[in-house]
């Protein structure tokens, strides 16, 4: 090869490397909120890091000429691979697309200089990659702020609008869903999607989904660290509020209990504040304008297969509720909760009632689907101890074979783990479990009549085809992504 087009191969090698790891490293950040060192510190894979950065980087200056060879019948074909394999993609956002037009400018721009001044003998990699992630969290953090201040202005010129919004460790999504379902048979009411909780998001939501007809905006918010729902409460400045059940979901990000409680209650920072709504078990700290609920203000509860069905009492009165579409007795306390918010914004006791016979729960918690003779229960967005060991408990209810797929309790404790496996040890004939985090305490700990550590995800479908058949119910417990 002559010199020349050697050095034009150099070029092009240099620019789709470099592309390729910026690939990586803008997929990571997504996953984990854009947040650098939560990549580096908290990431679940940290190998990961090793054979598709740390390695490849360092044989880029170490082989010369033969960094070709490698990159173009190795590290490109293994790239591809993790990302067809990954079952969390890259989505192509602006903010990606950004970082992408940075980065191809900034390496491309540098290879030039370098061809003009036949200065380099090998192109730079770290420094494109460097001045692209600061080049465009500088972008973003502008653009945002902007984005903000217009959010922040459409909802002030709403007058009328009433915002409910609901924290916690468990059961936010539910309850957000719940009173969201219940305000909508007397009110104009829009919920945040899915499970959108960051300010980010709500900011997002606010600008391109909320309309200007709407009389209750219904959100949640979650975090990460201290000072996230700090913000969230003085960007929406809700009127209601709701904290839930606090527990050690995110522990290993927030350290001790006391400051995942802390926290949550930062939900009160809102300004324009009417009713709170506390779970018994968050603070025994009274307020004129907090209202408390807990498990046992809910009398007669059964909850089975076919729903949940509960009393309570209100001003002195006993009134009957029943959710056909809502399985698991936790449910019941996220009921309440709704049921004390539409109270407070004037829903009368007969609507409500109507209404929670025709509640359903969020996708992915606890739903319950009949297929080819099998019962699933698609528990996949349920992360918490209490919840997975009531879904487990459903299952007993089941007169067949009993099997469950879960990856076990993600971003919690060994002990809360060996809990659950005892729990899964006293009903379960098959388990499957997904995923490498918590493979091995499971074979250590699952005494049951058959166990499936599955690796790979992508196997699981033909898995279940294999080992269920009819007459079993399934339980999906806990689908974390398979970069956990």
């Amino acid at each position: 090869m002559s010199e020349q087009l050697l050095q034009i191969a150099s070029v092009v090698t240099n620019v789709l490397f470099v592309l390729a790891l910026g690939f990586y490293l803008i997929t990571n950040l997504q996953w984990y909120n854009y947040k650098i060192e939560r990549v580096v510190l908290k990431h679940h894979k940290p190998f990961w890091h090793l054979f598709y950065f740390i390695v490849p980087f360092l044989l880029y200056y170490t082989t010369g000429k033969f960094f070709m060879i490698f990159f173009y019948f190795a590290y490109l074909p293994a790239l591809i691979l993790w990302h067809k394999r990954l079952d969390k993609k890259l989505v192509w956002t602006w903010r990606v697309k950004r970082f992408f037009i940075l980065l191809a400018g900034l390496v491309a721009f540098q290879d030039f200089l370098c061809i003009i001044k036949q200065a380099c003998n090998i192109y730079g990699v770290f420094l494109p990659l460097a001045v692209a992630y600061v080049g465009s969290t500088a972008i973003e953090s502008y653009l945002f702020v902007a984005y903000k201040r217009h959010a922040q202005k459409k909802l002030e010129s709403m007058k009328n609008l009433k915002i409910v919004t609901v924290t916690g460790s468990y059961g936010k999504t539910s309850i957000k869903n719940f009173i969201a379902q219940i305000l909508s048979y007397k009110f104009n009411t829009y919920m945040t999607p899915r499970s959108v909780n960051t300010l980010g998001g709500l900011v997002k939501d606010v600008n391109e989904a909320l309309q200007e007809d709407v009389e209750f905006y219904v959100s949640e918010a979650g975090a990460r660290e201290r000072g996230d729902i700090y913000k969230i409460a003085t960007f929406l400045n809700p009127q209601y509020v709701v904290v839930g059940k606090v527990g050690y979901a995110h522990i290993e990000y927030f350290k001790t209990l006391e400051n995942i409680v802390k926290t949550k209650m930062e939900i009160f920072a809102t300004k324009r504040l009417k009713k709170g709504f506390v779970h018994c078990d968050v603070t025994k700290e009274k307020h004129e304008k907090v209202e408390f609920f807990c498990e046992d203000e809910i009398k007669n509860l059964h909850a089975d297969l076919d729903g949940v069905r509960f009393e309570l009492e209100i001003e002195g009165k006993t009134y009957g509720f029943e959710a056909k579409n809502v399985l698991g007795a936790f449910q019941s306390i996220n009921i309440l909760a709704a049921i004390k918010v539409a109270l407070s914004c004037g829903v009368d006791i007969e609507t409500i009632q109507k209404a929670v016979t025709k509640l359903r729960a969020p996708d992915h918690r606890l739903q319950k689907i009949v297929a080819g003779g099998k019962i699933i229960l698609d528990d996949g967005f349920n992360g918490n101890i209490e919840g997975m060991k009531e879904a487990i408990r459903l299952c007993s209810l089941h007169g067949g074979r009993k099997v469950i797929v879960t990856p076990g309790l993600i971003e919690s404790t060994e002990e809360l783990n060996k809990e659950l496996i005892e729990a899964i040890n006293d009903v379960f004939d098959v388990v499957i479990v997904t995923g490498k985090l918590n493979a091995l305490l499971f074979d250590t700990h699952l005494k049951v009549e058959e166990k499936i550590l599955l690796g790979d995800k992508s196997k699981l479908q033909e898995l279940l085809g294999e080992r269920t058949k009819e007459g079993d119910i399934i339980l999906f417990a806990n689908d974390a992504p398979n970069f956990i």
